[in-house]
């Protein structure tokens, strides 16, 4: 599909540090987008509170990410995280707070009706349902689009990175369309914003033919075996990755599985977190490499972005478990 890159003012990556995010940006740059109009927006689901959800080394490997391809990195989130909303009990939805281009923060939303969630977001198609994409991804995003003047009257492309592989629901997406902040034909507050899912028609390989091209270091968790970079906790996870979280990080393993008994409601429905974590085994590439648990756990990247092609290794995790979003 031939799209006139050099026809918008701002290009929004959603950058959650996951492979195909990656590869969208550097599919971007191998069409001519100019690097200058590009920039990062990194969702933090743990809204800087008290983690309970995320890899820890996520928001820094961005930050190394953006670093080495000059690329400004804007963090925004849901105030409280997901731990705020799993918790809800009568009150309204968090506002959501973003970095602007010129350092402030602002927040915006959180004056809705008062609601109760009181249980984990489950698997399923339906974002109602699975509602921890929403609220800390999808409708970030929205807010931030929506309620940043810079935008208004200008051309904007968001892109993220879907890909038909991953799932039927998946398949039937659009690789571009009018994004949902769209008000192009609007009375007032006009911005024109287009969703572009470059990587939509990719094969895994291709994508890590992607990464290895350009020399990126894929985020830690890949080497640990991982198929798939989203939540560290994440409700999709299959036996063997609960089995592996529950060694690298059983804080937050007791802490999820004590929720389970307070709501009486399982994160995979018909199974508890315990008992699925007991059908697996941990991941060998973390069995072997502790030093990667320890990065893994951190919140600081100290290790390089990218390397020369030729050094470039493909992750233990390629062509694994994905688990993701059906």
């Amino acid at each position: 599909m031939a799209i006139d890159l050099a026809g918008y003012d701002h290009i929004l990556i959603g950058m959650s540090g996951g492979k195909d995010c990656i590869a969208s940006f550097l599919t971007l740059l191998e069409l001519g987008a100019d690097p200058r109009r590009i920039e990062f927006h990194h969702h933090d689901v743990d809204g800087r509170a008290r983690r309970l959800f995320d890899w820890p080394i996520t928001t820094g490997y961005c930050a190394g990410l953006a670093e080495s391809f000059q690329v400004p990195l804007h963090l925004s989130w849901r105030e409280g995280g997901l731990r705020r909303e799993l918790l809800r009990d009568r009150t309204p939805t968090a506002p959501v707070q973003f970095e602007t281009a010129d350092g402030r923060i602002e927040t915006v939303g959180g004056n809705g009706p008062p609601g109760t969630r009181l249980r984990f977001a489950q698997v399923s198609a339906d974002l109602s349902v699975r509602w921890c994409s929403a609220v800390a991804k999808i409708d970030v995003m929205r807010s931030l689009i929506c309620n940043s003047p810079r935008f208004l009257g200008a051309r904007v492309l968001v892109v993220t990175g879907e890909r038909a592989e991953e799932s039927p629901s998946r398949a039937r997406y659009a690789p571009f369309e009018p994004h949902r902040t769209d008000t192009r034909d609007g009375p007032r507050r006009r911005r024109h914003v287009d969703h572009f899912r470059p990587v939509h028609a990719l094969r895994e390989a291709e994508v890590w033919d992607l990464l290895r091209r350009h020399g990126v270091v894929p985020h830690v968790a890949y080497q640990l075996g991982f198929g798939r970079v989203s939540c560290m906790h994440c409700i999709f996870a299959s036996a063997n990755q609960l089995a592996t979280l529950r060694l690298i990080d059983p804080g937050i393993f007791e802490e999820l599985a004590r929720y389970e008994a307070v709501f009486g409601c399982t994160i995979k429905r018909n199974i508890a977190l315990h008992a699925l974590a007991d059908r697996g085994r941990p991941y060998q590439a973390t069995l072997d490499r502790p030093d990667l648990v320890a990065l893994a756990l951190s919140r600081n990247w100290t290790g390089p972005s990218r390397l020369r092609p030729e050094a470039w290794t493909l992750p233990a995790g390629a062509f694994g478990e994905t688990n993701g979003p059906t």
